[in-house]
């Protein structure tokens, strides 16, 4: 028997929870898919109870994914975990992920209960999900703050309840490495039936640790299932980066001595699709999947790699999917071309309305840019710019005009509920005279917290991804959108802002 280190990914759940990542279902799905192709062993798709929305992207994943075993997360109650079981019903492998709190601050300030009350609710709800399910998690929220003699008592009962996983959460990020470690593997030592389930770690990246103190919770405390996402995505500063635990433990097998079941060659691809989906741009010095990430600047190191690649390179680029960029297709590709690569991609369209579409705009940006790469592919199909049904504005087309010691005009002809109109602004430049030509006929109110800009391939003749981060009555939303006129790519991605503000989706925010 090999001793294996299971990934459970929750970019999907967790990720999700920071401000502006919600994410569509056809961009979850194309996500889980993508996390499917990395092998990923666990995938925690959402929180089912918490909006009809989660039900159907959770259940929606269920249909599709085979290889990996979907989660969905649930508070301790029959009724969350009854409408979890249900949404994770065509899974081939399904689990519920129960989660209570146990320290005494968020058990006095946020549950107004008991210990007492926590301990039988915890017990209890483990016991009904065991009736519906036989793979069980259960995590203590805030468990690195509880009482460690309460939290045994806690998790001794709920093994003996049937839970076969523990997760242990640092959902403050307030845990240091060593500590952390040593405070699992006394809770393994003191909990007499600690044998009878895997072990987790779940942290946060509040002080820079997460990554550090998962894997001390790993080697230290002896867990064998690691909770992260994809770039580290999550609320606040994040979560554990999943393709840094994966590289740490193997690249340094030698001191982990563990098995991965993770194909290590799609991690690269999983990384620019979440990051393109979402609008959180990867840092260039970002490790594993930055773009500085494998680059020598110094003379001396660009010696020493061109003599032999292990001077300063302990991973190989190509193992995490790096290659050199590589023209996938042109102007004169075919439909069955284009929808190949898509596959290859881990991009799935619903209906060939959806591919025709898609195709459509990809022969339009083939007429304004000679060479297309993977990353624009990818940009395309998630231009949350293009025009949906469902969607109450869509991009038709802009002109504007700026020239030196003159104030720019812009001119932003849209659709609202299918009517096209045309908004007209000035501004303190283009892209401002643009957003304010949309708002001047929207009158949103909505407040602008991010605009950024990211370049997707590394030239000028690169499409321009902006993102666009709108707060308004509460709700914190980001919207993306790609093209080779950055202009135009921010128009496109304030209408797909303003579209997530209109959709008024309900979301319960859960941490674990």
């Amino acid at each position: 028997m090999t001793d294996k280190l299971i990934i459970f990914d929750t970019t999907l759940r967790d990720g999700e929870q920071s401000p502006g990542a919600s994410m569509t279902k056809d961009e979850k799905l194309r996500i889980a898919r993508q996390l499917e192709r990395l092998r990923v062993d666990v995938i925690e798709a959402g929180f089912a109870a918490s909006s009809n929305g989660d039900f159907e992207c959770v259940k929606s994943i269920a249909e599709v994914i085979k290889d990996s075993t979907i989660c969905s997360l649930a508070r301790a109650n029959d009724r969350d975990i009854s409408r979890a079981a249900e949404a994770l019903k065509p899974a081939n492998s399904g689990r519920l992920h129960l989660f209570l709190a146990t320290s005494p601050l968020h058990m006095e300030k946020k549950l107004r209960m008991t210990p007492d009350q926590v301990f039988e609710q915890a017990r209890l709800s483990v016991r009904f999900a065991r009736n519906l399910m036989a793979d069980i998690e259960f995590s203590p929220e805030d468990g690195y703050r509880s009482d460690p003699d309460f939290l045994c008592r806690v998790l001794e009962a709920v093994i003996s309840e049937g839970a076969t996983t523990i997760n242990v959460p640092d959902t403050v990020g307030y845990a240091i490495p060593e500590l952390y470690g040593n405070f699992i593997k006394n809770l393994r030592e003191r909990i007499p039936n600690s044998d009878k389930a895997i072990w987790s770690v779940h942290c946060h990246n509040d002080l820079g640790m997460a990554v550090a103190n998962s894997l001390a919770g790993v080697k230290i405390g002896g867990a064998r299932q690691v909770e992260c996402t994809i770039n580290g995505l999550g609320e606040r500063a994040g979560n554990c980066s999943l393709e840094e635990v994966v590289m740490a433990v193997k690249t340094r097998k030698d001191y982990f001595g563990l098995e991965l079941g993770i194909d290590t060659h799609h991690i690269l691809a999983a990384s620019r699709m979440v990051s393109q989906t979402t609008g959180f741009v990867v840092q260039p010095n970002k490790a594993v999947v930055g773009a500085n990430a494998f680059a020598h600047a110094s003379g001396i190191h660009q010696d020493g790699v061109l003599k032999a690649r292990d001077t300063y390179e302990i991973m190989r680029a190509e193992d995490v999917g790096w290659t050199a960029n590589k023209i996938v297709l042109g102007k004169l590709s075919g439909r069955n071309a284009f929808k190949q690569r898509l596959l290859e991609l881990g991009v799935a369209m619903e209906s060939e309305a959806d591919i025709n579409n898609a195709f459509a705009r990809f022969k339009d940006l083939a007429d304004r840019k000679s060479e297309i790469f993977d990353e624009d592919i990818l940009a395309l199909v998630s231009d949350d710019g293009a025009a949906h049904e469902s969607d109450q504005y869509g991009f038709v087309s802009l002109s504007q005009h700026s020239e030196t010691g003159e104030r720019p005009q812009a001119s932003v002809v849209f659709t609202v509920a299918g009517k096209e109109v045309k908004g007209e602004s000035d501004g303190n430049g283009p892209v401002d005279a643009s957003l304010k030509a949309i708002e001047s006929l929207v009158k949103s109110g909505a407040e602008m917290v991010l605009y950024s800009v990211n370049a997707i391939s590394g030239s000028t003749e690169s499409q321009g991804e902006v993102t666009v981060r709108l707060q308004n009555s509460g709700r914190v939303v980001n919207g993306v959108g790609a093209d080779p006129d950055i202009v135009v790519a921010s128009a496109k991605a304030y209408l797909s802002a303003l579209n997530k503000l209109e959709s008024k989706a309900d979301r319960v925010a859960a941490q674990g």
